[in-house]
């Protein structure tokens, strides 16, 4: 048997998909497990009760409980800096290393890792938020050159309600956002049940799509010295990158 690696996921407390679907994306990993502690995410907006929700201390507390597993590596499954900043997941990072002594990552900062390595510039954009959610998150990938107008979101606020999100409705936003030029896609928001769906929709519209529950496994996965090729069926990024 491989040295044992245990990987550690901050999740927010009403999502129901990224704990099942991390799950499966590592199933065929035999050496590879996932622990996951929770904080308290009820909604998405931009309302000051919901960006609070994501204070640095709070999220530390959540950390410091998955550390005393003995974890290989934090990740925060979660796209709260696509509209907080990007700076905000680089700091979390920092802060987590230095509260725990674990290397740290997030969905975001990994998804942006995958963007540099394919060369993508004209993102699709595909999530469940408010309109104005959403235009904080293309603002904030504008700032770093890269363009994600090709966009598509449903207006809701309730963080469980994303998980009831059906697949026609996400076939239609994968189609809609290619069809306005995208090179890639993202599926932007962990409690969309969408990473499983990755492979096929990559077959049907020839671009690459990088879910935000696949993506901080893969950077996880990678700091700890897993090989992702081994992982079929969930993508172009495990196997590519």
């Amino acid at each position: 048997m491989s040295q044992r690696i245990r990987l550690g996921i901050l999740t927010p407390s009403s999502n129901t998909s990224l704990e099942p679907l991390t799950q499966a994306l590592v199933s065929g990993l035999p050496e590879v497990s996932v622990h996951f502690a929770r904080f308290s995410v009820t909604q998405i907006a931009l309302s000051p009760d919901a960006l609070g929700q994501f204070q640095q201390t709070r999220i530390l507390e959540a950390a410091k409980l998955l550390a005393d597993a003995h974890v290989d590596a934090i990740g925060w499954s979660g796209t709260s800096a696509g509209w907080l900043g990007f700076d905000q997941d680089e700091a979390l990072c920092a802060a987590i290393t230095a509260a725990t002594g674990v290397p740290a990552s997030t969905s975001v900062l990994a998804l942006n890792k995958a963007l540099e390595a394919f060369g993508i510039r004209r993102l699709g954009l595909v999530s469940p938020y408010l309109a104005d959610v959403q235009d904080k998150i293309v603002a904030n990938y504008a700032s770093v050159g890269i363009d994600a107008r090709a966009e598509s979101h449903l207006g809701i606020q309730e963080n469980f309600a994303f998980a009831l999100v059906d697949e026609a409705t996400l076939d239609r936003q994968i189609a809609d956002v290619v069809a306005a030029g995208a090179q890639a896609i993202t599926t932007f928001c962990t409690n969309l049940y969408a990473a499983h769906r990755v492979a096929n929709w990559e077959v049907e519209h020839g671009v690459p799509v990088f879910d935000t529950v696949t993506t901080v496994v893969w950077d996880m996965l990678r700091r700890t010295g897993v090989d992702t090729r081994r992982i079929t069926g969930w993508g172009r990024l495990l196997q590519e990158a």
